[in-house]
C-alpha cells in the first residue's frame, strides 16, 4: 500500500513540478566535499553475513558520453583503472589484469563456478572494444573477439566524428549452454534518429567460447544493451525501439532464449516515463521481480539514474509494476535528472543536487550493491562514483571509495547455479527456408470495441534498419531527425510481406520471414488497418510462436481456447499472399508509384496548381525533398479541422519524447482519414467524434469520384504506414540533384531490404556527387 500511495503522490508532484528550475546556488554547488579513500567494515559485514567474501568491480574514470547508450562512441578518452577484486574481510584490492592498465574496462560477467571473468576492454582511443576472459587468479588471459577482416575498410568508409574505428564488441555474459552473449556493432547499422549519423547501432549476438560461430540474435534497427541471465536461462536485456511511436521513450526490458527465439517484452514498451530501463537483473528469491536502473535518454546522461523494482505479475502495460528504491531521484524528462528537494521535483542537468546511481546488483529484494555518486558532484565527475550498499528503502551506506578514480559494476564473487538451457523446438525444413510459423489464437483479445467477424486479414510488416552502406556523403537529404529522408514524421523504412487470412473465430496460422523485424496490422474487409502493432518480433529460423491476440498481457486467456481448437490450426499454415492488385506478396511503400497516380487520376482536376479547391493542391510537383501533394496532405487539415492523413501524431517517430501509451483499435490510420472516406464514397465512415456529419459533407462534395479496389488499397495501405514517402534509404532525394542518375530512384523490394548497396546504386556510395549549394528550405 505504501508503494501505491507513493506512486500516486509521485505522479501528482511530477505533473506540478517537473519543469521547476534549480536555484542558482545549487547549480554552482559550493563546498563540494573532498574525496577520500574509504573501506567501511560495517557495510562489508552486511555482505559477509550473506556469504559474500569478495566483490569483482571495475575501476575507471567516469564515461561521459552524451547518450545513455553511447559510451563506446563519444566518451572522452581517459585510460586507466582495472578489473579488480575487493576482499570484504580486509578491504584489500587486487588487480586482475595489471597488464591492461592503459586502456578502459567497461562491463564484465563472472562464470557460474566463479573461477573466470569475461570482460570488454578498449586498448586505445582509436580501437574498438573487444571481449577477453581471465581466470579469477589473474592467469589464463585470452582475447576472444578481434577486429573484422574488413575493419580498415570500415574505418575508411564510415569514419565518424569521435568514432575512429570500425566495430565494437561489448557487454559479454556467460550462457548456460556454454556460449557467450554480447552486444556488437557488427550489424553495421546507424541509429535512425540521427541526422548527422554519428551513432551506431549495437544488437545482441552470441558465439562459442572460442569466438567461433558468431551470429546475431536480433535485427533491431536501433540499439540493445546490458544483457544479464534470468533464473530460467533466458537473456534479459535493454532494447530500444520506436516502431510508429516517439523515438526517445521505448528503451525497455525484453527477454529471449540463448538461441534468440522466444523474444518477449518483460516491461516498459508503452511506458512514457522513465524513458530508459537498463542494467536489469532478476532478484534472488523473488522470481517475478527485477531490479533495474531508470535513466533519461541524454544530454547529459550516460546511463546514470535511479534504482527501481519491477513486479512482472502486475499489468506490464502500466506503471503499476514499477516502484522506486531511491525515491529522491527520478527521470521525468528526455534529458538530465530530477531530484526531490524540499518536497519538490527539480529538473537539473548538472547532477550536483543529489545522488546518481548505476549498476544495481540485487542480493535480495531489500539489499543491493550499487555504484553511486554522492550529492555535490557533477554527473560526469571522473572520480566521484563509489561502491555503496543500498537497502530496500533507498538508504545508502558507503562500502568502498578510491578518491583517485571511480568504481563501477559491483558483482559478488560467489558460485551460482547454472540455469537450465532454454531452447525452442525448431523445424529444420522451415529453418532451411529461413521461415518461422506464427499462431494467433484469437485476434479479438485485446481489441475492445471491435465486433467479431470484423478482422479478415493480418498484414505482415517490417521496419528495416538503415545500413552503414546507405550513409550519404552529400548535403540535403536529411529530414527532421532522419539521416536519409523517409517521410514527414518517419524515421524507419517500412516494407510488407503480404497478408494472411483470419478465421471467423479470430485465429490465424501462417508463415513469416525469419530474422526480420516483423509486426502485424489487423485488417478489415476493405484492407484497412483496424489495429497496428507498434513493436516487432525477430522470429528465428524454424521457430513456431503463438500469441493470444492484440495487446495481450501475461495470464490472458482467449475465449476460443476454452471451448475448441482454433479453426486455423485445423489446416496447414497460410503463406503470405498479395493484396488485390498486387503482383506479389512483398511490397514497398512508395508514395510516388502507389498514391500519386490515384491523385493524378481523380483529384488534380479540382486540386491542381491553379486556384485549387479548398487551397489543397495535390499535384506531384517536386519540393526540396517530397512533393506538393505529399506535404499538403501530411501537414494540412480540411475545413472541419480533420487532418487529411487522419490521427497519426501518436505514430510520429520524429520526436524525441512523447506519450507512447497503448492506443486502442481505430485510434489512428486510414479509418481516421477523410481521404479514405472520400475514396470509398462514404462506404467507410470517418472515425471521428463528428464523423457522421463530416462523412456526409465529404461524400456530397466528392460524389463523382470512383476508384478501383486496387487504387483504394494503395492509398489506405499508405495511410496505414502513417505517411511514408520513400520506399528505401537508397538514392539521392534532394531536388538540387535532380539531374543525377540516382535521383529518387524506383526501388524494388529486394533492393529496399538489402543491407548492402544494390549493384545499381553502388557507384553512388563509392563516388558520391560533388556538393551543390542547397537553398534554405521553403515551408509550404
Amino acid at each position: 500500500m505504501r508503494t501505491i500511495l507513493f506512486l500516486s503522490c509521485l505522479v501528482l508532484v511530477t505533473l506540478a513540478n517537473a519543469e521547476k528550475k534549480l536555484p542558482q546556488s545549487l547549480v554552482v554547488a559550493p563546498g563540494t566535499p573532498e574525496l577520500t579513500d574509504t573501506f567501511n567494515q560495517e557495510a562489508a559485514k552486511v555482505l559477509l553475513d550473506k556469504g559474500i567474501e569478495e566483490l569483482v568491480f571495475i575501476k575507471r574514470y567516469t564515461l561521459n558520453a552524451n547518450h545513455y547508450y553511447s559510451e563506446y562512441v563519444n566518451s572522452k578518452w581517459m585510460p586507466g583503472g582495472n578489473l579488480c577484486v575487493l576482499n570484504l574481510k580486509t578491504g584489500k584490492v587486487r588487480e586482475l589484469v595489471p597488464e591492461f592498465n592503459s586502456g578502459v574496462f567497461n562491463r564484465f560477467d563472472i562464470s557460474f563456478d566463479a573461477k573466470r571473468v569475461l570482460f570488454d576492454y578498449k586498448e586505445s582511443g582509436v580501437e574498438g572494444y573487444r571481449i577477453y576472459e581471465v581466470n579469477i587468479d589473474g592467469s589464463g588471459l585470452r582475447q576472444i573477439t578481434f577486429p573484422t577482416k574488413a575493419e580498415q575498410e570500415l574505418i575508411d568508409s564510415y569514419h565518424l566524428q569521435n568514432y575512429h574505428h570500425g566495430t565494437d564488441d561489448l557487454h559479454p555474459i556467460y550462457l548456460p549452454d556454454g556460449g557467450i552473449a554480447f552486444v556488437s556493432t557488427r550489424c553495421q547499422r546507424g541509429i535512425l534518429c540521427d541526422a548527422k549519423d554519428l551513432f551506431t547501432t549495437k544488437v545482441l549476438y552470441r558465439m562459442d567460447m572460442d569466438g567461433s560461430n558468431m551470429q546475431p540474435l536480433s535485427f533491431n534497427p536501433v540499439s540493445e544493451a546490458a544483457p544479464t541471465l534470468m533464473p530460467d536461462g533466458r537473456i534479459l536485456y535493454n532494447r530500444w525501439e520506436y516502431n510508429d511511436k516517439a523515438a526517445g521513450n521505448a528503451k525497455c526490458l525484453w527477454a529471449m532464449r540463448p538461441d534468440g527465439s522466444g523474444t518477449v517484452e518483460i516491461y516498459g514498451n508503452t511506458l512514457t516515463q522513465p524513458e530508459t530501463l537498463i542494467y536489469a537483473r532478476s532478484i534472488p528469491g523473488s522470481p517475478n521481480k527485477v531490479v533495474s536502473l531508470a535513466t533519461s535518454h541524454c544530454c547529459p546522461n550516460n546511463g546514470m539514474g535511479t534504482v527501481i523494482i519491477i513486479d512482472t505479475t502486475k499489468n506490464i502495460r502500466t506503471r503499476e509494476p514499477l516502484s522506486y528504491v531511491t525515491k529522491d531521484v527520478d527521470m521525468q524528462h528526455h534529458n538530465g535528472f530530477h531530484f526531490l528537494i524540499d518536497g519538490e521535483w527539480v529538473h537539473d542537468k548538472t547532477g550536483r543536487p543529489g545522488r546518481l546511481l548505476k549498476d544495481p546488483y540485487p542480493i535480495s529484494e531489500d539489499l543491493f550493491i550499487v555504484s553511486q555518486k554522492p550529492k555535490g558532484y557533477s554527473w560526469d565527475h571522473p572520480h566521484a562514483y563509489d561502491l555503496f550498499v543500498l537497502d530496500g528503502e533507498g538508504n545508502d551506506t558507503p562500502l568502498f571509495t578510491d578518491k583517485s578514480i571511480s568504481c563501477w559494476h559491483p558483482y559478488p564473487l560467489v558460485p551460482r547455479p547454472v540455469p537450465p538451457v532454454s531452447r525452442a523446438p525448431l523445424n529444420a525444413e522451415l529453418a532451411k527456408a529461413n521461415k518461422a510459423e506464427c499462431i494467433v489464437t484469437d485476434v479479438y483479445v485485446g481489441m475492445p470495441g471491435v465486433e467479431r467477424g470484423t478482422i479478415k486479414y493480418l498484414r505482415i510488416m517490417e521496419q528495416i534498419g538503415r545500413p552503414w552502406a546507405a550513409r550519404n556523403r552529400w548535403v540535403g537529404d536529411k529530414n527532421g531527425m532522419a539521416h536519409s529522408a523517409v517521410g514527414i514524421g518517419r524515421l524507419g523504412v517500412k516494407v510488407q510481406y503480404g497478408i494472411v487470412p483470419v478465421e471467423e473465430d479470430g485465429s490465424a496460422y501462417f508463415q513469416v520471414p525469419a530474422d526480420r523485424n516483423i509486426y502485424f496490422q489487423a485488417l478489415d474487409e476493405n484492407y484497412m488497418a483496424v489495429q497496428t502493432e507498434r513493436t516487432y518480433i525477430n522470429y528465428r529460423p524454424g521457430e513456431t510462436r503463438s500469441c493470444i491476440g492484440c495487446h495481450e498481457t501475461p495470464g490472458a486467456t482467449p475465449v476460443a481456447a476454452r471451448h475448441h481448437v482454433a479453426a486455423a490450426l485445423k489446416r496447414p499454415p497460410s503463406k503470405p499472399m498479395p493484396q488485390p492488385g498486387d503482383s506479389r506478396p512483398e511490397k514497398v511503400i512508395d508514395f510516388m508509384t502507389q498514391v500519386q497516380p490515384v491523385l493524378d487520376s481523380h483529384c488534380v482536376e479540382c486540386h491542381g496548381s491553379v486556384d485549387p479547391e479548398g487551397g489543397l493542391e495535390l499535384t506531384g510537383t517536386e519540393t526540396d525533398l517530397f512533393t506538393v501533394s505529399y506535404e499538403q496532405l501530411m501537414r494540412g487539415k480540411n475545413d472541419m479541422g480533420v487532418p487529411y492523413i487522419g490521427e497519426y501524431e501518436s505514430a510520429n517517430e520524429d520526436r524525441g519524447s512523447a506519450d507512447i501509451s497503448y492506443r486502442e483499435a481505430y485510434h489512428s490510420g486510414s479509418h481516421t482519414s477523410p481521404i479514405a472516406t472520400i475514396l470509398s464514397n462514404g462506404r467507410v465512415p470517418l472515425r471521428n467524434p463528428n464523423g457522421e456529419e463530416i462523412t456526409r459533407r465529404l461524400v456530397a462534395a466528392h460524389e463523382d469520384i470512383s476508384v478501383t479496389q486496387e487504387e483504394f488499397i494503395n492509398v489506405v495501405n499508405w495511410l496505414d504506414s502513417f505517411g511514408q514517402f520513400y520506399p528505401s534509404y537508397w538514392g539521392i532525394k534532394h531536388k538540387a540533384f535532380d539531374d543525377n542518375p540516382f535521383y529518387r530512384p524506383v526501388v524494388s523490394f529486394e533492393q529496399a531490404v538489402n543491407p548492402e548497396a544494390p549493384n545499381e546504386f553502388a557507384d553512388l556510395y563509392t563516388n558520391p556527387p560533388e556538393q551543390v549549394e542547397i537553398p534554405e528550405r521553403k515551408k509550404l
